[in-house]
């Protein structure tokens, strides 16, 4: 299937975005997945407000005044992509989603690719059924990806898992929303990998901003 494309992926969502009263209706975002999307910072806790489904709301606001949205968080920290694909139907499509964010490339590592790839298309195929656009995101950087450290198996996987979400977002003709390529981008323009992390697996507000610069590349002004 061709890749989605930025500019016309969510175009229906975006013209319903542009419509002033009386003629809006309330618009809903999911964003599901692991601790990074629930906000965890350096943890425990957790800075929602600072996390990118909030970041994104913030965004979408200042880019359509007039719409009525709703970004609902259905992450849960810990958890892989097999639990979540297991409450999806009740957690997420019970929200009844226009787009669907879907983020677990951290934490299924534990579970592997086979395993990860099955529980990503269950949900991507789940979604599509009730006619919710989906963005797949690739996992933000952990301390594995530090650069100039030796590679280990852990941050081997991380690649591979991210390598797999794009694979899924070509295949299912779905949005892609590549936090790992933002990340390598800005290692490669001198930043620091610290600058982007508040834990070892947990991005900071610089990191969730990246997030959201590429969240909203998806959803054009005019």
């Amino acid at each position: 299937m061709p890749p989605a494309d930025k500019q016309t992926y969510l175009a229906p969502i975006c013209e319903v975005l542009r419509q002033h009263w009386p003629d809006t209706r309330t618009v809903n975002m999911v964003c599901h997945g692991h601790s990074v999307p629930a906000g965890y910072f350096a943890t425990p806790r957790v800075d929602t407000f600072h996390a990118y489904p909030h970041l994104l709301h913030r965004g979408l606001k200042e880019r359509y005044p007039f719409a009525v949205i709703n970004v609902i968080v259905t992450a849960i920290g810990g958890e892989n992509s097999e639990s979540g694909a297991a409450r999806f139907e009740r957690d997420v499509l019970g929200c009844h989603p226009d787009v669907v964010t879907i983020d677990y490339g951290l934490n299924d590592r534990r579970i592997g690719l086979a395993n990860a790839k099955t529980a990503w298309s269950t949900m991507v195929e789940a979604a599509l059924a009730q006619n919710a656009k989906v963005l797949l995101l690739t996992p933000t950087m952990d301390i594995t990806q530090r650069p100039g450290t030796a590679a280990t198996k852990e941050s081997q996987d991380l690649q591979q898992h991210a390598e797999q979400i794009r694979w899924l977002s070509d295949e299912y003709g779905v949005g892609r929303v590549d936090s790992s390529s933002a990340f390598e981008r800005y290692l490669e323009n001198s930043g620091e990998l610290s600058d982007l992390l508040s834990w070892a697996n947990h991005p900071n507000y610089a990191g969730h901003k990246l997030v959201t610069q590429e969240l909203l590349r998806w959803f054009p002004i005019a």
